[in-house]
């Protein structure tokens, strides 16, 4: 199983160290030196991680020649998961032309041998219902040929029926990990095509409904008997998967920089190790 692991999004300002750091700085919730650039923090970011799931396209599908720049940027060391517009997921009212973007802007990093999976985020309000299933099977139609992670934060979707049904249509079942407030998916790993999908929100019960920002919900550090209990279910499921993405989400304070590392070490103990560079 090849595990490519990264964070929700790169452009994070908490990031920027103050002042010079040291060779440790991930622990300190630091990842671009002091005076770097944002058109730098991705060619600084790949040099740590191998994946990174992309923010920006929920908010505005980029075109080819932003996709080239990230591809060129991240130098062949970083696949890209990219999140699908909210006009699929939320306000679920995609026309042609978006499906048409949303398809082929990415194709440079599909070029470069860069190319992740799209992620189909859907909201909480989004229920198992004979529309929404209706939906999901249209969209997964019109996915066809490509990877397509979805993710469903209702519990009403978390049955073995819904995952065997995402299974035979090719969708990537999201293996969540969200805080215990109940109606929503149980906190494991499963495996519903060749590729798995693993989203790390982190369990911060206090903001995750009253939060104002998704920052304020995502304010979370795993300890490391939590990142062990993940490690366990990661190898659980290892025979059954040829890849893993594992995107951490909580980027506030720089936590998720200092999680990766102990999941990063829970996992190699496990006879688990990363792929450094996608390509090799």
């Amino acid at each position: 199983m090849r595990i490519y692991m990264g964070t929700g999004g790169y452009a994070n300002d908490e990031w920027l160290a103050p002042s010079e750091i040291d060779t440790d700085h991930l622990s300190q919730g630091w990842l671009y030196p002091a005076g770097t650039k944002k058109p730098d923090f991705l060619s600084v970011y790949a040099q740590h991680f191998n994946a990174v799931e992309l923010n920006s396209s929920f908010y505005g599908i980029p075109g080819l020649k932003a996709f080239e720049g990230m591809a060129r940027r991240s130098a062949g060391r970083t696949r890209f998961a990219v999140k699908l517009h909210q006009v699929f997921t939320h306000a679920r009212k995609p026309e042609t032309a978006d499906f048409d973007r949303m398809l082929q802007s990415p194709e440079p990093l599909r070029e470069a041998g860069l190319m992740g999976p799209y992620l189909a985020q859907f909201p909480y309000s989004f229920h198992r219902t004979a529309e929404n299933r209706k939906y999901l099977l249209d969209l997964a139609e019109r996915f066809a040929g490509r990877e397509l992670a979805v993710e469903l934060r209702h519990a009403s979707w978390d049955k073995p029926e819904v995952r065997e049904g995402m299974g035979e249509f090719g969708l990537i079942w999201v293996s969540p990990d969200y805080p215990p407030v109940g109606g929503m998916p149980e906190p494991r790993v499963y495996a519903t095509s060749e590729v798995g999908y693993l989203r790390l929100h982190g369990r911060n019960k206090s903001t995750w409904w009253e939060g104002g920002s998704a920052a304020e919900r995502h304010d979370y550090l795993y300890n490391r008997a939590e990142i062990d209990e993940w490690a366990d279910k990661i190898a659980e499921v290892a025979g059954e998967l040829e890849e893993l993405y594992i995107f951490f989400e909580n980027t506030t304070k720089g936590h998720a920089l200092k999680n990766i590392p102990m999941l990063r070490e829970a996992l190699e103990s496990r006879g688990l190790g990363l792929d450094r560079y996608p390509n090799d």
